[in-house]
């Protein structure tokens, strides 16, 4: 059986007719028109997922099927990939939540194709109030080779993706072992001096995670590590486009600067598509999370405990402020995580996996998930 989708190229607007075959894209064909404001594309791509929708990646679960959760809410708003993201804690426990993403791909094969990496974020990162963020100061520590081979060892290979801070003594050639085990290095929690930034980026790291969050409220006018990362030409960088955790202009300037390398996370916690209202979380104690997804610390508005969006939400907001245009946005949502990992990686090519996007865009410019495909299967939309 075929499956025919039939919208304007998410990269060009051109109307576009893909058929799909036993889960794969069989042809791609250029057709005379399509229906007004109807857009076909790839899935979205999420590099930065804590948890969703209640259900918590850093968290032991009694059922572990009951991750599945995660991936299947991902899916209605086309997020087709995504990394569990486990942040700063003991050693034993960070082995044990890779262990569960690990036994619970195992079990559910949805879970095992959304599932494409494993981000750890710490526990390598700077030790300072503001750089640190809401991680545990605690566990926080120096990059220990010999415990990351053992992290590597229990995800199976499905580590892809580590966040430190390259201030310690040793990062460059923590970072150069990373290297050569295909594992992508990102700068982020950091207070690190430019010296220190370009030793790391000489020694391959890649990216920025979240840029412009995880840092002092005050800073150096100059030399500051936000500088020497937005410098770096060879750094790419994620953002996370919720409208509270950056103002639109610093968007605006870090696109500018940043252009194809710019990229979109979500960077979501658990409480990420739950109603609002005051909750207990496991990072920040009491929080608040507002009608409109702002999520902070009970009683301090000014305080944030974490992303309480999806990268669909993400896309939007970059669109209704006009802070780019629907193709732009879509790729940092999607080809431009992608190619991290696969610098030749296509959208849309024969043979691939049927991941892709049916979407109309509104008066507003934000999208609106018509329909999901993953590996050619039609994803019921919430």
């Amino acid at each position: 059986m075929e499956t025919r989708l039939i919208g304007k190229s998410f990269l060009d607007g051109k109307p576009l007719e893909i058929l799909i075959s036993e889960g794969k894209i069989k042809s791609v064909l250029s057709i005379e028109t399509s229906p007004e404001n109807v857009w076909v594309g790839p899935g979205f791509t999420d590099i930065q997922v804590n948890g969703y929708g209640g259900l918590d990646y850093n968290a032991i679960q009694s059922d572990v099927l009951a991750l599945g959760q995660i991936s299947r809410k991902l899916l209605s708003y086309g997020v087709t990939s995504h990394f569990p993201t486990i942040i700063t804690n003991s050693p034993e426990k960070i082995s044990a939540l890779i262990q569960q993403v690990v036994q619970h791909r195992k079990m559910d094969s949805l879970a095992q194709s959304c599932i494409t990496g494993i981000h750890i974020e710490g526990p390598f990162i700077s030790p300072e109030d503001g750089p640190r963020g809401a991680h545990y100061r605690e566990f926080v520590q120096a990059p220990n080779w010999n415990l990351f081979q053992k992290w590597i060892e229990e995800s199976e290979g499905l580590i892809r993706m580590i966040t430190l801070s390259p201030e310690w003594e040793g990062s460059a050639s923590f970072i150069e072992k990373c290297m050569e085990y295909g594992i992508l290095v990102s700068i982020g929690h950091t207070n690190a001096s430019h010296a220190q930034i370009l030793e790391a980026v000489t020694a391959g790291a890649g990216l920025s995670t979240h840029l412009g969050n995880g840092m002092h409220g005050i800073i150096a006018r100059h030399p500051n590590y936000l500088w020497s990362q937005l410098a770096a030409e060879n750094l790419s960088a994620t953002i996370i486009a919720d409208g509270f955790h950056l103002p639109a202009e610093v968007i605006q300037v870090f696109r500018k600067v940043k252009a194809e390398k710019l990229i979109l996370v979500s960077d979501s916690v658990a409480l990420a598509g739950m109603p609002p209202g005051d909750y207990d979380a496991a990072v920040g104690g009491k929080v608040t999370l507002t009608l409109n997804n702002k999520l902070h610390l009970f009683g301090n508005p000014n305080t944030l405990a974490g992303s309480a969006m999806n990268i669909l939400q993400g896309i939007n907001f970059l669109l209704k402020n006009e802070q780019t245009n629907l193709s732009e946005a879509w790729q940092m949502a999607s080809i431009r995580a992608q190619r991290l990992f696969d610098t030749s990686f296509e959208p849309i090519q024969i043979g691939q996996n049927a991941d892709l996007i049916v979407a109309e865009q509104a008066p507003d410019q934000t999208l609106k998930i018509l329909k999901v495909l993953k590996n050619g299967v039609e994803i019921p939309l919430d």
